[in-house]
């Protein structure tokens, strides 16, 4: 599967396990600390053939998805599910730890942000759903963004990343009933 866009990543090991996947060009932040250089890289690259991020789901890897897209518009979206970047033995978490299918199965499925949002869900919607606070907030949010795939979020999060994506009200429910459902039955 060869992949257009330069897909952004953390570090060596990231590329390392892209390119097991996939064929495809990649540029590494090297840290939560994105310098300008490799800003300007990615600028280019977007110009010339466009952005994939692919970050790891903890907080370092959603805070350079947040400062590249920031600095980037335009950019493409990829995310894997925490359970998917967790490594066979030992501890972590990360891109580099996925299996070659779960990468272009994420790939396949980036997203790009809408430039003017729209808000379709309200935070009221998310927090009469027990999508923020309570008890089981926190695993509904996670299994909503695997559904969505949008990735984890915590509560502010949320809705900041469903009106990124433009989720439909209609996709955000029929998301929701499986999660519900899925708990009814577990």
């Amino acid at each position: 599967m060869k992949i257009k866009e330069i897909i952004v990543v953390e570090g060596r090991d990231d590329t390392t396990a892209i390119k097991r996947a996939v064929d495809a060009d990649t540029i590494e932040t090297n840290g939560s600390a994105v310098s300008k250089m490799t800003i300007e890289k990615i600028k280019l690259a977007q110009e010339k053939r466009g952005v994939i991020i692919f970050t790891d789901p903890d907080y370092p890897g959603e805070r350079i998805r947040r400062i590249v897209s920031e600095q980037v518009p335009g950019c493409k979206h990829a995310f894997i599910k925490k359970k998917d970047a967790k490594p066979t033995s030992g501890k972590g978490i990360g891109v580099e730890h996925a299996s070659p299918e779960v990468i272009r199965e994420a790939l396949k499925e980036a997203h790009t942000m809408e430039e003017e949002i729209i808000e379709v869900i309200t935070q009221e919607d998310l927090i009469l759903a027990g999508l923020i606070g309570g008890s089981k907030a926190k695993h509904r949010r996670e299994r909503l963004g695997e559904l969505l795939k949008i990735g984890y979020t915590n509560g502010k999060q949320l809705h900041k990343r469903l009106m990124m994506f433009q989720i439909s009200k209609e996709a955000f429910i029929k998301a929701f009933e499986k999660v519900l459902q899925e708990e009814e039955n577990a």
